[in-house]
């Protein structure tokens, strides 16, 4: 006998990806997995006086979106934040900085997020004197959007105890001025770390990305509850944009236990993977920790299976690590890691059956990294390891092909691409020589090649919108040549931003995709996006959101 559904979709146009039945009009939902999929009229016909019913009233009915890199703890904080996304100009960013520093008097540090990297005009270089004019009486610093970069004033910097530089890791730096002093600009996580400690949340929240350790001191019980709410926001506001899973790109204990307290009360409303992250700093048995993450959360709801590696920067700030140097400079950018050190380090995680993210922007750095897992593949032998590469913003054509063969999943950002509505078109295209437009971005062509390709946010490098990150895949601004359209299919788009998703973490068996038996994590579309035009994408947005079976957020 069928079971009665707890809740039933009706009205609406699903896209299941799942081939026995691509297409559906309702679907029925019991015990937190898929009951059954059909027309409207059999499906209502399910249902009992106790189950809940959503009409879809002819929006998109999808599997929950999977962002599959985020920084989840960052990203709740800094929601917080002041946020300069498109604030450019002196007098306005003094304006918005002033107004957030008298309302937050007894703050120690006047943070804020989104800063552009030429706010302050095409081709200035912010340093800690502009900051300075900006607020000249209190500790204030800037995150760059894409987070590899703080900018801090002098008050700032003395608070830090940075203002005459300081020891770095490999891939960092405090850039220092001609009279011996620090210029404001701190580039990379072992640079501003400092600065980050004199946060509200004193830098626990990117402990995971600073150090991939616990933070120190430990957090006090007070501050442990301020950052569980700081998470409890960050999850609604994901889940407000349909998403159902998140896969983490930092990490540490103190992060997982956090997410687990939060799992025990009910309150992991996003299914989260979480990594270890392994750094220059680290010996290889420090994988026995990661180890130690994988056997305590294994959870359908919260889990770690993965090792995050950084191996470069980004093109911005020249630190994007490239085959030759940046156009007029003879830099050429930093590596994090040494070929024969990541090559250890891969063959070590893959040996222990672990999957590797690595970070890796320059096309040098690209292949590096494709270096250190054909090497552990050789080593360990072949293994479906699903090994991913984040960002690819630059790509070699000779390492295009290199990823099908070796099975390694591209996993990519539309919203960060120059084409992608969010940044300045054109503000790239001077940090990169012409042969590199090509491939640079080249979902599509990755795509063609054969390899998985795989969209997500980064957030809060970007928002965590996913209908911004839909439209930058499909409806992207045209460049002229030799900028190559990479434009994605409906389809194409929205199965990276689930079933391929749920790949790249071995669950696209039971999740991203709308099938009998599969978890039932499902977003209601207020529109049916098949009928929109894709630039309109982000006028609409989520209806209802399900993770398990349950409602999770309702427009």
């Amino acid at each position: 006998m069928t079971a009665t559904p707890d809740l039933v979709v009706l009205n609406g146009s699903a896209l299941t990806f799942d081939d026995a039945r691509p297409r559906a009009e309702a679907v029925a939902v019991a015990g937190g997995r898929i009951l059954a999929l059909g027309d409207t009229a059999s499906i209502r016909a399910m249902a009992g006086p106790a189950t809940q019913v959503i009409d879809a009233a002819g929006g998109s009915i999808l599997p929950g979106f999977i962002d599959s890199h985020v920084h989840l703890f960052g990203g709740s904080v800094e929601l917080g934040y002041l946020d300069l996304f498109g604030v450019a100009g002196f007098d306005a960013v003094t304006r918005a900085v002033r107004a957030r520093a008298a309302a937050e008097p007894d703050t120690p540090l006047v943070f804020a997020v989104q800063a552009d990297y030429a706010m302050f005009g095409p081709g200035h270089r912010t340093t800690r004197h502009d900051l300075d004019r900006v607020l000249p009486d209190r500790p204030f610093a800037m995150f760059a959007a894409d987070h590899h970069t703080i900018w801090a004033n002098t008050a700032a910097l003395e608070r830090a105890g940075l203002l005459h530089g300081g020891a770095t890791e490999t891939g960092s730096e405090i850039v220092m001025g001609a009279d011996g002093l620090a210029e404001g600009e701190l580039r990379e996580p072992g640079a501003y770390a400092p600065v980050l400690a004199l946060t509200p949340h004193g830098g626990r929240d990117l402990a995971g990305l600073v150090t991939g350790k616990n933070p120190e001191p430990a957090a006090t019980p007070a501050e442990r509850a301020r950052d569980l709410d700081a998470l409890r926001r960050g999850l609604a506001h994901c889940a407000a944009h349909g998403i159902t899973g998140l896969h983490n790109m930092d990490g540490n204990f103190y992060t997982m236990e956090l997410l687990a307290e939060l799992e025990a009360a009910g309150e992991l409303i996003c299914r989260t993977e979480v990594p270890f992250h392994f750094k220059t700093v680290d010996s290889l048995d420090r994988f026995e920790e990661a180890e130690e993450m994988r056997r305590r959360w294994a959870s359908d709801r919260l889990w770690c299976r993965r090792v995050k590696m950084f191996m470069d920067g980004v093109i911005e700030s020249h630190t994007a690590l490239m085959l030759e140097p940046y156009p007029g400079s003879d830099h050429d950018g930093d590596a994090v890691f040494e070929p024969e050190q990541f090559n250890a380090a891969c063959i070590e995680a893959d040996r222990r059956g672990l999957q590797i993210a690595t970070h890796a922007i320059g096309d040098l750095a690209v292949r590096r990294t494709l270096d250190g897992y054909e090497a552990a593949r050789r080593a360990n032998g072949a293994r479906d390891a699903r090994h991913r590469i984040e960002h690819i913003e630059t790509l070699h054509p000779d390492d295009l092909p290199r990823f099908a063969a070796l099975g390694v999943a591209a996993s990519y950002q539309p919203g960060h691409a120059p084409v992608g509505h969010i940044y300045t078109p054109g503000a790239i295209a001077p940090h990169l020589h012409e042969r590199q437009h090509a491939l640079a971005y080249g979902w599509q062509s990755l795509r063609d090649s054969g390899a998985r390709v795989a969209f997500s946010t980064d957030w809060p490098v970007i928002k965590v919108d996913t209908m911004a990150t839909l439209r930058a895949a499909v409806a992207p601004l045209r460049m002229p040549a030799p900028w190559v359209d990479q434009r994605q299919t409906l389809g194409d788009a929205l199965r990276s931003m689930t079933l391929d998703n749920a790949w790249l973490e071995f669950n696209e068996d039971r999740k991203g995709r709308l099938a009998p038996g599969c978890m039932a994590d499902i977003v209601v579309m207020r529109d049916d996006l098949e009928a929109m035009d894709p630039d309109g994408f982000e006028s609409t947005g989520t209806a209802v959101t399900i993770s398990g079976g349950a409602v999770t957020f309702r427009a």
